[in-house]
């Protein structure tokens, strides 16, 4: 629970109050006790705030680290101070790992005897605690319902992880079940690990659901990061914490031992302070599977990063996404428009306007589809793991009931008792007729259709909009490049996005403009902390047993920034 009275207009980057000895604690031993705010001791600077590794790329730690200058064990205990210092303010991370120092330790003799595992030798990532990992930490989606769970093996892009030499730092905070239990009026928040805040504007959405993910990059607290995405969840805080987050064509990246939502929409994704950093990540985590086996991949992504790949590009831009009506933000957009485009334009691309179509058309038909999807997939899920009762979807609606006032005391569970309405089975034609339009409108009569009309090698939309959806709903690669600051501070990007497995010209072309605009700026805990919101009164009226209604009603929120739709 945050203490607001230590909120104030700004908190100065290099000194924090004294934080409570018990929260710091817990959350270093990988414990997950309510984190709080102290009483105000005194003002303490982070020792860490200038070191040699704070801003620095995975490649140029790596340098470090081989010249001797630093190891896989100081970094690692780097990273946990400041995740100790600052975490009761952030709640980026809901856990740390407790073996964390001991695996650099090891690394770092590896390294001492010549063994490099491979490019993420030592380098401390922090991965949502919606993927699972087979260690002494917790994988619940930020839910109380799944604490003491046992998880069957590392999901397999951990493991990938792992035998590239990285150190699995902690578990990244998120909106809980990935946003996809109730229509909350806000990003960030899980029973487990409360509200994430932005660290560049403290009352700024720091969007979700990979909320932590962002937060922890973005302000050093980790290396990079690993989020996931069904519909914004990578791109949305990567924009509104000014790093470059890369949602990967759904099948690149294996989707095993992550909680799901719905397989036809869902991926990890990687998420840094640098697009080389991302490009890094994601040719240790890819592993092809479904619609993407049998297809040529790069095993490295980062021989596409080069100057000038924007020149002689054609880019589109969906104006749609720049208007209010789709979640454009005005202070937002204006950047994108004096900032952006020309950067564009100036690297030798022609911008021209394109159309991808209304999502309007299919936001109901993308929630029918996540709804019977999710139903099916989360309890194949559930049966996998250890050391719980939860084995269906109906479980866990009777264990939020049970648990309101810690699970439902801002929001309820609206989305899980619609999943639960539907059938179950994936041959219902309500559920295949949703499946195909969805296709249909985002693919062929969508993104494959702007960019074959305008002969467009991408299109570009601004952050914070509804515009996540076209790609997710495709299945499509879109990536979210930082470009720079409102004059009130709140971090801005642009998602870019394009067909069926074009990682490599997106990540040259994101690399192309961040060389350019070299967005890149350190946060500064600007405005204050919001105080928290009103107990939405759930609990004191809820039925013993859940109350779930047939028929599937018009999406009101939008997935993936969790803003209202207008006219819904």
């Amino acid at each position: 629970m945050e203490h607001t009275s230590l909120n104030s207009s700004r908190i100065d980057r290099r000194t924090f109050l004294c934080l409570s000895a018990t929260a710091g604690a817990g959350l270093l031993y990988g414990g997950w006790p309510q984190l709080t705010w102290a009483a105000p001791q005194a003002q303490i600077s982070l020792p860490s705030d200038n070191a040699p590794w704070i801003e620095a790329t995975i490649p140029e730690l790596q340098a470090m680290m081989s010249s001797g200058a630093l190891t896989s064990r100081e970094l690692t205990l780097g990273y946990l101070q400041r995740i100790s210092s600052l975490n009761p303010l952030l709640h980026a991370v809901i856990q740390t790992n407790p073996n964390a120092v001991a695996i650099a330790a090891q690394l770092d003799n590896e390294r001492r005897a010549g063994r490099i595992r491979g490019p993420l030798h030592g380098v401390p990532i922090l991965v949502k605690d919606n993927i699972a990992t087979n260690d002494n930490m917790q994988t619940t989606a930020g839910s109380l319902a799944l604490l003491n769970s046992q998880v069957p093996s590392d999901a397999p892009l951990v493991s990938k992880l792992r035998s590239a030499g990285a150190v699995i730092l902690g578990k990244a905070n998120l909106s809980e079940w990935a946003n996809f239990r109730g229509f909350a009026p806000f990003n960030g928040w899980s029973a487990r690990g409360g509200f994430t805040r932005d660290p560049y504007v403290l009352d700024f959405d720091p969007c979700g659901s990979s909320s932590g993910s962002a937060v922890a990059a973005a302000e050093n607290l980790c290396a990079a990061a690993i989020g996931t995405e069904t519909d914004g969840s990578v791109v949305c805080p990567s924009g509104n914490n000014l790093i470059v987050g890369l949602k990967p064509t759904v099948g690149l990246v294996p989707q095993d031992g992550i909680i799901p939502i719905a397989h036809s929409q869902d991926t990890a994704g990687p998420m840094a302070r640098t697009v080389t950093d991302v490009a890094i990540l994601l040719g240790v985590i890819q592993s092809p599977f479904g619609p993407v086996a049998g297809h040529s991949v790069p095993s490295d992504y980062t021989g596409f990063l080069q100057r000038g790949a924007l020149n002689g590009a054609r880019i589109g831009v969906d104006q749609r996404y720049f208007t209010a009506d789709f979640g454009g933000e005005a202070d937002l957009v204006a950047v994108v428009n004096n900032v952006a485009i020309p950067a564009l334009s100036s690297l030798g691309a022609t911008v021209v306007p394109t159309d991808t179509g209304d999502s309007n058309l299919y936001f109901d038909a993308e929630f029918t589809v996540l709804l019977f999807e999710f139903k099916v997939q989360v309890a194949q899920y559930l049966a996998a793991l250890g050391h719980t009762t939860m084995r269906s979807l109906a479980d866990l609606i009777a264990f939020d009931i049970a648990h309101c006032p810690q699970e439902m005391k801002y929001f309820g569970q609206e989305i899980f008792d619609m999943a639960e309405a539907t059938s179950g089975d994936l041959s219902d034609p309500t559920y295949t007729a949703a499946r195909q339009l969805c296709l249909q409108l985002s693919r062929a009569q969508g993104i494959d259709m702007a960019l074959a009309k305008d002969n467009l090698d991408a299109i570009i939309v601004p952050s914070y909009s509804f515009a996540s959806s076209p790609a997710a709903v495709a299945g499509y690669p879109d990536i979210s490049v930082p470009i720079g600051v409102t004059l009130e501070g709140k971090p801005v990007g642009i998602w870019m996005y394009s067909t069926f497995l074009h990682e490599p010209q997106l990540l040259a072309f994101a690399f192309d403009l961040e060389q350019k605009l070299k967005p890149r700026q350190t946060p500064q805990f600007l405005s204050s902390v919001p105080p928290l919101p009103p107990d939405a009164g759930i609990c004191a009226t809820l039925p013993k047993t859940s109350q779930s209604k047939a028929g599937l009603p018009h999406l009101r929120r939008h997935l993936g920034t969790n803003k209202s739709i207008p006219g819904r």
